[in-house]
């Protein structure tokens, strides 16, 4: 099966119920580099993500969340991942 943005979108908003997610394939743009391969898709990805379930984390264990989140399609030939986390707009205090 091939991996797709759409696949890795579902596997997030499943696992982290983000209030924004943006995911781009850019695999096209990495042809020739390693961990590329001969079609141009499913290898190098930019995920752009906000959730409630980052508060409090580090950098690390947020990143770690969407790499756990991602494991299988990095068994399956997911080479590269570029993770954006946004932060969460603070609450008002009332």
């Amino acid at each position: 099966m091939a991996i797709t943005a759409a696949l890795l979108s579902q596997r997030l908003k499943q696992q982290l119920a983000p209030s924004f997610l943006e995911v781009v394939d850019e695999s096209a743009a990495h042809a020739g580099h390693v961990g590329a391969n001969d079609i141009g898709q499913g290898t190098h990805f930019r995920v752009r993500i906000q959730s409630v379930m980052f508060e409090g984390k580090s950098r690390v264990a947020r990143h770690r969340l969407v790499y756990d989140a991602l494991q299988e399609y990095i068994d399956q030939g997911l080479h590269a991942l570029a993770i954006e986390v946004l932060e969460t707009p603070s609450r008002e205090i009332s």
